[in-house]
């Protein structure tokens, strides 16, 4: 406590956020988790399961377009926390009987967690502009990558701690349990977090929403592409793929994507690294271009690679992981340059846009995976993906550029 004490007040609001965002991942990624292997085992089919999460996604549509209007007239301490009260109240909703568990309820109950997810990722990708000063643009670049890089982290832990709750718990006992613990982190916020953070100095207008800067507006197009090529194939493509053609179990399908969660997440962390930071400098609109490029080609390999003579399991697998970091470094590079290019007064207006933008490509890339996978195959979602990036890295193309920034 004495050295908790001796940091900077950034630094202790940094760390208040980043529990928060680490509180809210591991029950976001565990009851994915749980929602998926308990109404398997209710019976439910892998794409009635992924129907369940679609209003989880088209809720993060509107919660983060209008969730950046409600930060910058609030505060974001105030939106972060209405997050963490929203989970807590969606848990508990799932925590009725069986018998009470309809699809709509549930579906409902994702909604309102959906909501709450986007407020409280919103509100810590906006905080963070606040506490670093504008001219250091590196550190902001660092911690951008540490937060978002350690919550995929922790949403692969989630997945873990889901179905080990599940088999000690049950189903109810788990949700309750984790409402539980999330009450306590949400009393301690209401506590601690710096009050009007993120607040206006002039109280934003609705029609504020839409972004009027020309870069934000390239940048959030071309992350819905950017999205939407991994959710094409990821969310149910791939699952129902390796539980059909390689016959694993879904403990085995889940253990998977658990790892290659906390990997990307890992590799998000140190993505700084790898794009500059060592040489003094931070990335611009031109290094997503061109990390961009770097993926576009990959599922069209991967494609290819299915038709031919090799192993089909290694191609997938070994494609999995090499998608999964070049995709964790554009979504870091993303994140920053969000960040980086959002006003200061009124930052989660911008974030919050960028963010919906985010959302609205998850959903069409959850709704093309089930069409796409059920109507043409696994092979078919990975050209979309392909064809996806390549639109993103068009984009991309007359991003600002900058000069190197000194760390």
């Amino acid at each position: 406590m004495h050295a908790l004490a001796r940091l900077s007040p950034e630094i202790r609001q940094y760390l208040l956020i980043t529990g928060n965002y680490w509180a809210f991942t591991l029950t976001d990624g565990a009851l994915r988790m749980l929602v998926v292997l308990h109404f398997h085992a209710l019976g439910y089919s892998p794409l009635q399961i992924a129907a369940l999460f679609l209003f989880y996604e088209f809720f993060g549509v509107v919660t983060n377009l209008i969730g950046g209007w409600l930060g910058a007239r609030l505060g974001l301490n105030r939106t972060m926390n209405i997050g963490l009260g929203l989970q807590v109240a969606a848990l508990l909703m799932l925590s009725v009987p069986d018998a009470l568990l309809s699809v709509p309820w549930v579906m409902a109950a994702q909604a309102l967690s959906g909501i709450a997810k986007d407020l409280n990722k919103m509100s810590a990708k906006s905080s963070i502009k606040l506490l670093v000063p504008g001219n250091q643009q590196a550190r902001l670049y660092q911690w951008v990558a540490i937060l978002t890089g350690s919550k995929n982290a922790l949403k692969g832990v989630g997945f873990f701690l889901g179905g080990a709750l599940l088999a000690l718990l049950g189903f109810t006992g788990a949700v309750l349990a984790m409402a539980t613990v999330l009450a306590l982190v949400w009393v301690a916020s209401l506590a601690l977090l710096k009050k009007d953070l993120g607040k206006a100095n002039s109280t934003p207008k609705f029609r504020d929403l839409l972004s009027k800067s020309r870069a934000i507006n390239q940048l959030s197009a071309a992350r819905l592409f950017l999205f939407g090529a991994r959710d094409v194939w990821f969310v149910v493509a791939l699952p129902v793929f390796l539980t059909s053609s390689f016959g694993w179990d879904h403990w085995r399908v889940g253990g998977f994507l658990a790892l290659w969660v906390m990997g990307y997440g890992l590799v998000q962390s140190l993505a700084p690294h790898v794009t500059g930071k060592r040489r003094g400098q931070v990335p611009d609109g031109g290094a997503a271009c061109v990390w961009a490029l770097l993926l576009a080609g990959l599922p069209a390999a991967i494609a290819l690679g299915l038709d031919s003579d090799l192993s089909v399991q290694t191609v997938l697998i070994g494609g999995l992981l090499l998608f999964g970091a070049l995709f964790a470094i554009n979504s870091s590079l993303h994140s920053f340059l969000i960040v980086s290019y959002a006003k200061e007064d009124g930052v989660s207006l911008d974030v919050g846009f960028y963010y919906m933008s985010n959302a609205l490509g998850r959903l069409i890339g959850t709704l093309l995976s089930g069409w796409v996978f059920q109507a043409y195959g696994l092979q078919a979602c990975l050209w979309v993906s392909s064809g996806f990036v390549l639109l993103a890295a068009l984009i991309s193309v007359s991003l600002p550029r900058h000069a190197a920034v000194q760390a």
